[in-house]
């Protein structure tokens, strides 16, 4: 069983910075990749930053040069580094990791963090 769990989420004023954590647990093979989605009320989620393991990086237009991902040495958390914060940017912010176990890969969800940011 596999376990994502986000963290760090909260309320920010516009130009502040924020950080949110995410850690994958539990019993696997490999992290293939580690990303972040994010939603608001009525749109779909959408790819806000994802690292995979062969070191590519992937970041949405909207948040290229304020967003960094990043990852631990153990490969079972991820970051995002949030500057520059913009109204633009409140949502329920979701950490996917795609996992490779007994020969599948599955993608797993964490249960989302609010982030607010406000004017």
């Amino acid at each position: 069983q596999v376990h994502i769990v986000e963290s760090g989420g909260g309320l920010v004023k516009a130009g502040g910075s924020l950080t949110v954590s995410c850690a994958a647990s539990g019993t696997f093979d490999t992290i293939v990749a580690m990303g972040w989605y994010r939603q608001t009320p009525g749109k779909q989620r959408d790819l806000v930053a994802k690292i995979v393991r062969d070191g590519s990086l992937y970041y949405a237009d909207s948040v290229k040069g304020r967003f960094t991902i990043s990852r631990d040495n153990t490969w079972n958390t991820v970051y995002l580094q949030m500057n520059s914060l913009i109204p633009e940017d409140t949502a329920v912010y979701y950490c996917s990791a795609d996992i490779f176990h007994d020969r599948r890969l599955n993608t797993y969800w964490g249960q989302g963090t609010q982030v607010t940011v406000s004017s």
